[in-house]
């Protein structure tokens, strides 16, 4: 078996069941740009950056948009709401998992597609943010999920190599960077997976609780 010494969380649908949030942000700047994208279409960007999603939406629909302008303005409006949250759920059942966790003395990390004012508000919020050394997202590691680069930046801070962490993952583009990572990948079926495509992934989990003790001793 693997030696688990390291687990590296995503943050949008896995820690929180911030989706909706983005969704809901997403959506007001489809419509306030005229652009008509299914709900099928902006599923599939679920996991990805928001720059990656406006590069390809930019691209499939011929848009003469700046992607940066565009991916700017977006973090711009959420925000503001993001903020004026009093305070954000975790998970159900995470914070006994990341106790547990803690007792063991496994590092954790995370590593989110989101950008990093995003990635601090929702951690603060959440009362999350004690319990990771590091949180990391593309800005500083590179490029985004479905690469490897934000899981391969995680693992080389905490001093960990990629073969012994787990990460836990929701979306189909972040089980892809984490296998392209060559991490174990537990695949956590939480509020808003949908119908993401988690095949690729090592095991599966609708539930923190059900997580055994062995996968990280």
């Amino acid at each position: 078996m693997i030696k688990i010494k390291a687990v590296i969380f995503d943050m949008d649908g896995v820690l929180v069941d911030s989706e909706p949030f983005h969704i809901q942000n997403e959506k007001m700047m489809f419509k306030k740009l005229g652009l008509d994208i299914s709900d099928e279409e902006h599923a599939g960007y679920m996991g990805a950056a928001t720059d990656v999603m406006w590069e390809q939406i930019i691209r499939n629909k011929k848009l003469k948009l700046d992607i940066s302008e565009t991916t700017a303005l977006t973090i711009k409006e959420s925000l503001p709401f993001l903020r004026s949250l009093p305070e954000i759920e975790p998970m159900p059942g995470l914070t006994d998992l990341l106790e547990k966790l803690n007792e063991n003395q496994i590092p954790m990390a995370v590593a989110s597609s989101s950008d990093p004012e995003t990635i601090e508000i929702m951690l603060t919020k959440s009362g999350l943010k004690k319990y990771f050394k590091y949180a990391v997202s593309s800005v500083e590691a590179g490029k985004s999920k479905p690469e490897p680069d934000v899981f391969l930046y995680a693992a080389k801070l905490m001093n960990v190599s990629p073969e012994n962490c787990l990460v836990i993952e929701d979306s189909k583009n972040g089980i892809k960077a984490a296998k392209a990572a060559k991490m174990l990948c537990i695949a956590y079926s939480g509020a808003s997976s949908g119908e993401q495509d988690q095949s690729q992934a090592d095991m599966h989990c609708s539930h923190f609780l059900k997580l055994k003790k062995k996968y990280w001793i």
